[in-house]
This record gives structure tokens, sequence and C-alpha cells, in this order.
């Protein structure tokens, strides 16, 4: 059975929690997960960039000078992208620049993801974090005590915690998410995954993984 080590905030050994095989447990594989990290990245982009044709810009209606015996080469508008304040050729134009991956390869490469994570020690849980209020130096005594002080760390809890999104938000190295929002990306992404114990529970269900495929 795979399982993982649950420490408190103080560091210290509270118990051990089981992982499920079919998340924590798979044969590496980094192309699938760099596939899905572009898919995501690429999905992100609003693709709203946008530069003039000479159709689009306005004046130039008239022809500048007649076409012949000026002395001067043949013109037919003054929004040619010859000119100034032209057209612009080969612009950029609005598109989608979105990535459909099937829901099954999102799954597959955030299990993946995970399992390479674990495998390289990068993984932690920790029994629950209860902060009364909004307090920054909580949440460095907390990384500071589990040796993550130094680390880009995502925080990763089973529900909203405001007082805990609030507290960290100060610390440029640490994100706080909801586990269901987790993805190939977000856990390439960070040095460390901070679970807690209720996350890891929460993420393991069987129709909490399928609602995942919906956020990847």
């Amino acid at each position: 059975m795979l399982e993982l080590e649950v420490r408190d905030t103080g560091n210290n050994t509270k118990g051990k929690i089981a992982l499920r095989e079919d998340i924590f447990n798979n044969q590496s594989d980094p192309s699938i997960v760099h596939t899905a990290t572009l898919s995501f990245l690429a999905n992100q982009r609003q693709g709203t960039h946008a530069t003039k044709t000479r159709a689009l810009v306005s004046g130039g209606g008239k022809k500048p000078w007649k076409q012949k015996h000026t002395g001067r080469a043949r013109h037919g508008s003054i929004r040619s992208p010859l000119w100034r304040g032209g057209g612009i050729v080969f612009g950029p134009q609005p598109r989608d620049y979105s990535v459909n991956l099937p829901k099954k390869v999102k799954k597959n490469a955030l299990f993946k993801a995970l399992t390479m994570k674990l495998n390289d020690r990068e993984i932690m849980v920790i029994d629950s974090i209860n902060l009364d209020k909004p307090m920054t130096k909580q949440v460095v005594g907390l990384l500071n005590s589990l040796g993550l002080q130094d680390k880009k760390v995502l925080i990763l809890t089973s529900e909203i915690d405001r007082n805990l999104i609030l507290s960290a938000r100060n610390i440029p190295t640490v994100d706080v998410m909801v586990v269901r929002e987790l993805n190939a990306y977000f856990v390439a992404l960070y040095d460390y995954l901070l679970f807690t114990e209720d996350a890891v529970r929460e993420l393991q269900k069987s129709d909490e993984v399928e609602k995942n495929e919906d956020h990847l």
C-alpha cells in the first residue's frame, strides 16, 4: 500500500495517509505532462491582438497624384503598407488559441504529474491549517517549520479558506488553491505541493476525480 506521512504545523509526524495507486503510482511520462501544460497555457490566451490592414485604416480613398508624368512612383492610396500610417502586412489578427485535449488525457497527465512529484519527494501532507484571522506571520512560521521557506509552494485545501488565502497572498513564493482546481500545469509549476489531509481525501474521491477533468 502506498502511504505518505501526515505532519502537524510543528513538523511532527501525526500518522500516515493511504494514497490511491491509480493517482500517485503511475509510470512517469513527462511528454504527456508537457502536452497538458502547453494546452492549459494556450487556453489562457485571449487572442484579441489585432492590427489594421490597408482595408481598415481610415483615409486613402483618393489617388495621391495622377498615374503618369509626375516623375514620382505610381501610388493608388496613401494607406498602402509602403506609406507611413498605412496598413500592416500579415500583422496579427484575432484568433482562438485554445487546444482541446480529451478528458482522459488531461486526467492521465495530472496523475502522472502527481506521481513524478511524489517520486521526487516534493509532496507533503499536513493534518490541518487553522487560522482564526488573516496572519501572514503564521503561514511564514509554518513554512519555516516544514523547511519550505525558500521553496515555491502550492497549498492545497479541500474548501476555500479565506483566512489562509489572505495570509499567503503577501508571500511571493506561495499560492493557495482548492484541490478540485488542480491540474498538471500547477503540479509542474511549483517546487512543492502542500496538501491538507482533507484535500488528499477530496482528491481521491472517485467522483471528485471526474470533476477535476472540467478544470484542466
